[in-house]
């Protein structure tokens, strides 16, 4: 099965719930490409031996990876870092994530300021260029294994919106007025 986006609601409700428009509004992966985000579906049994993931780090530079796991018995603090990872924000770099096990949500701003909840599941790679908004949480069975990947050392640091005036945003919205 393909990588799984739409339009969200505007509902308050439990973050990790589906939030769909009724009638459901999908996005596809073309519209995604032309806000920057692209997608790969990989192997993820085989992540530490796979070469399709090799040539995918090569190509792109990314040189850093290091795995984190996402459920309350496991990662430290995890209800504030949930909060925190959900807080829409924008970052200097491209953010990469590969998922290796379980499930989870990247939400992303399109041109109109509407969200689009993309639906990560095992397997699945994806990139959101730099100076995109976005947030991530867990789905409703609370779990997952993901690969950060950056190019060359890692930064942490996520500029919370309001980050309009920052350079990369306006490098970013810059790119799409070419779409």
């Amino acid at each position: 099965m393909g990588l799984v986006a739409w339009f969200m609601d505007s509902s308050e409700e439990d973050q990790r719930k589906p939030h769909k428009l009724t009638p459901d509004q999908p996005v596809s992966l073309e519209e995604l490409r032309q806000l920057g985000v692209f997608h790969w579906k990989l192997n993820a049994d085989i992540y530490e031996t796979d070469p399709e993931l090799e040539k995918i780090r090569k190509d792109q530079g990314y040189s850093y990876m290091d795995i984190i796991s996402i459920h309350k018995d496991i990662l430290p603090n995890y209800e504030e870092k949930l909060k925190r990872f959900f807080e829409e924000h924008l970052h200097l770099d491209d953010e990469i994530r590969y998922i290796l096990d379980g499930q989870a949500y990247f939400d992303v701003r399109d041109q109109e300021e509407r969200w689009i909840r993309i639906a990560m599941r095992k397997g699945d790679l994806i990139t959101l260029p730099a100076g995109i908004y976005h947030r991530f949480t867990l789905d409703e069975t609370n779990y997952t294994k993901a690969m950060r990947l950056f190019v060359g050392e890692p930064v942490w640091k996520a500029y919370n919106r309001p980050a309009d005036d920052s350079d990369i945003r306006k490098k970013y919205v810059t790119s799409l007025q070419g779409c």
